[in-house]
């Protein structure tokens, strides 16, 4: 499947989808862990911006924020404030000019990359993009949860004044390659149509152990600084779905 045309098709819906999730809890959580380790202002790299919230809120907290984004509906979505630019790209090659003091990647982004090859040229490009002594923070799905705990399908309805939303989410697990094969069908209506669009899409995931991603990261140069529960900051655990990676350059 062509990750493009997904989130292409994707991007219609995905602020509707997501309006109900905590943006500013979790820029505050992302900027608490840029000043624990030493990081107050400078510039910030985000990969898979998406519509550009957790980079405008970044912005707002006095970070200069760059995104790349595989999808350039996405990017056209996006509002680029001050302080907020995005551009097309590919996370694994796009190369942006200057260095870094922090390089992110949010809401499960790294999850997307489903081989090796992938996840090493996306580290690679990471560290190459960093200043010394600069951050890297990423979240991911986490195998011991998501063994422990086997995704079911799940149903979402969203709405406003202009869009009505309804979306199935069924899962297949794939275990011979720690991915699960998402497969969304979506229901929509525009306030100006009389009839419902149906649209389906498989998003495909790999989730990750601690080891597996430490062994990654380490294998381009970074180094190990945390894991934590993504938002709380408490030890992962069976029962965390989404773990967050903090390395230093």
């Amino acid at each position: 499947m062509n990750t493009t045309t997904v989130f292409n098709d994707y991007s219609k819906y995905y602020d509707l989808l997501y309006q109900d999730k905590d943006y500013k809890g979790e820029v505050e959580y992302i900027c608490t862990l840029f000043e624990n380790h030493g990081l107050r202002g400078g510039r910030v790299l985000e990969f898979g911006s998406g519509t550009g919230i957790h980079g405008n809120l970044i912005a707002s907290k006095g970070y200069d924020v760059v995104g790349v984004e595989l999808s350039d509906e996405m990017v056209a979505i996006a509002d680029q404030t001050a302080g907020f630019t995005c551009s097309q790209g590919d996370m694994t090659t796009t190369k942006v000019d200057g260095n870094f003091d922090a390089v992110i990647s949010l809401f499960h982004v790294v999850s997307y990359l489903t081989t090796d090859d992938a996840i090493n040229d996306f580290f690679r490009n990471s560290y190459e993009h960093l200043k010394d002594k600069g951050i890297f923070i990423f979240d991911v799905w986490y195998s011991p949860c998501v063994n422990a705990n086997p995704p079911e399908i799940r149903i979402k309805k969203m709405e406003n004044s202009n869009l009505k939303i309804i979306r199935v989410a069924e899962p297949t697990v794939l275990n011979d390659k720690n991915c699960v094969d998402v497969h969304f069908t979506i229901f929509s209506k525009f306030a100006s149509e009389t009839a419902w669009t149906k649209t389906e899409e498989v998003h495909p995931m790999r989730h990750f152990s601690s080891v597996e991603i430490r062994n990654f990261a380490e294998q381009v140069g970074f180094k190990f600084l945390a894991s934590e529960e993504f938002g709380s900051g408490l030890a992962p655990s069976n029962d965390t779905w989404g773990v967050c990676f903090v390395f230093k350059k």
